[in-house]
């Protein structure tokens, strides 16, 4: 499958066609910059509780739910085939967010913050120290799921990441990540584990629902110094009446998108963090591009020693599907 929006040339002339040099939170407060500034961070924000609190788990009974097979089912893998997404529910229980989250809020308070822009992302946590993310990255029940839905033997982890969007922080722009992932393959998929209830005010993960749906933006030109890329695939969805689920998640419900899977998020108007534990993956089979660009981000942290165009198969990068 190749696609102009994926092309060297089209990096050329996107000015994107160079490496990422600044940290991870430039790049974050860079990527928002990008998004309508009609839809920007709202002026006031909705009153909403933190989460219940509940007993937490001891380490060998995460240990045991993060691998313990869930039970997929046919009608999801064909959900995903069709859409390009799936959401599951009661993939994890309360019990098992609430220890995520607590580890997060730890690691957050003991960092440097969110970036400008109020978006706080903390990558390769399970190299963190933390024995509770570790489990969440490496999940087999996790990387099980993702390697049926791709419907290939085993997957490998590109990295996982802490996504928190703090109250006020604005709109993530239109993207889809296989313009991100430097991964030169169609079987890559990224889980999405929400660590509290996302109701609609505090901007859920919304998705262009439809396997070919990215082909309707093809010819939208992307933009590396304004929201006219943003602007132009919205505008394209619309014209072209491309369904969207925007929809609020339960606790417990995680989503998986295809990396070439269209979504966004609307800002954080709440006045609690929306806070995510994400992982990529890819099947242990694929290869790095040839010409990584800037909106590949710091990749060599992720997959050390891969070489463009060869198989990727690092240490930071193992199965985790069994």
């Amino acid at each position: 499958m190749d696609s102009r929006i994926l092309s060297a040339e089209h990096a050329r002339e996107s000015g994107v066609d160079r490496p990422w040099e600044q940290t991870n939170e430039d790049w974050w407060d860079w990527y928002l910059s990008l998004a309508d500034a009609r839809d920007g961070a709202p002026t006031e924000l909705v009153a909403v509780d933190p989460p219940d609190a509940v007993a937490l788990p001891t380490l060998d009974e995460l240990r045991d739910e993060l691998a313990t097979p869930y039970e997929l089912g046919s009608e999801a893998v064909e959900r995903f085939e069709r859409d390009g997404y799936v959401k599951l529910r009661d993939v994890l229980s309360p019990g098992a967010l609430a220890a995520g989250r607590t580890e997060v809020l730890r690691l957050a308070a003991a960092g440097d913050g969110p970036g400008r822009s109020g978006f706080l992302s903390m990558d390769l946590m399970w190299r963190s120290g933390s024995q509770v993310l570790e489990l969440f990255a490496l999940s087999p029940r996790i990387g099980r799921i993702a390697a049926d839905l791709l419907q290939v033997a085993d997957v490998r982890l590109y990295h996982d990441n802490v996504l928190s969007k703090e109250p006020g922080c604005g709109r993530t722009p239109w993207h889809f990540d296989a313009h991100h992932f430097p991964i030169a393959s169609r079987d890559v998929v990224t889980s999405w584990v929400p660590l509290q209830a996302i109701p609609a005010p505090m901007g859920p993960l919304a998705f262009a629902a439809g396997k070919d749906v990215w082909k309707t933006a093809e010819a939208v030109d992307f933009s590396s110094t304004d929201d006219s890329y943003d602007r132009g695939v919205a505008e394209a969805f619309r014209a072209a009446d491309v369904q969207v689920d925007d929809s609020p998640f339960a606790l417990g419900e995680i989503s998986f998108h295809h990396s070439w899977c269209f979504h966004y998020a609307r800002a954080n108007a709440t006045t609690q963090p929306r806070m995510v534990h994400a992982s990529t993956y890819f099947a242990d089979d694929a290869r790095l591009v040839d010409e990584p660009t800037m909106v590949s981000g710091d990749w060599q942290r992720f997959m050390p020693g891969a070489r463009p165009g060869a198989v990727i198969d690092t240490p930071l990068n193992p199965i985790v599907s069994r």
